[in-house]
């Protein structure tokens, strides 16, 4: 056996080793029930609105930059565009299934039954209701605040400079 052979040899079985081992350590796929748990939160929360736009915004946005270098082809782009969104409508269900599965994969089954019990009840349903809204203002107070301290910061460099004998 040459020593290349038996380097090659000693990679591929570290290599097996490897990925052997990465894969005992997989976590294991949530299940049905959890991932159903996961839909029904996802639902609770309307969280499809956020990604209910995503076929016809990136056939959208795909036509636009085709567009910049091929505008002799507008009326065909905007035929195809239209196509192909037909074609592909309904496909942004795929993110609201990854999205289940990722969200029943951070919680256990049983934590999963709880939120979804939780966001059927009166304070879940306010919950959901009134986030975005404590949100909001939460943002708009945040950016009050950047405001005025930024101002507050601008002063104290112009006062430093300005002791240096340097005005901005």
């Amino acid at each position: 056996m040459t020593k290349f052979s038996k380097t090659l040899l000693a990679a591929s079985a570290a290599l097996v080793l490897t990925v052997g081992s990465a894969m005992a350590q997989a976590p294991k796929p949530p299940s049905p029930a959890a991932v159903g748990y996961a839909k029904e939160i996802l639902t609770s929360k309307n969280v499809s609105a956020i990604y209910q736009g995503a076929v016809p915004g990136l056939v959208q946005r795909t036509k636009d930059v085709l567009l910049q270098s091929n505008l002799n082809y507008q009326k065909d782009l905007n035929e195809v565009a239209v196509q192909v969104a037909k074609d592909l409508a309904g496909r942004e269900k795929e993110i609201g299934e990854e999205m289940a599965k990722i969200y029943a994969s951070a919680f256990t089954e049983q934590e999963l039954k709880e939120i979804a019990t939780f966001y059927k009840s009166p304070l879940g349903i306010k919950v959901i209701a009134q986030e975005p809204v404590a949100f909001n203002a939460a943002r708009q107070y945040m950016d009050q605040w950047a405001q005025k301290f930024g101002e507050e910061i601008n002063g104290k460099f112009r006062a430093e400079m300005k002791k240096r004998g340097k005005e901005i």
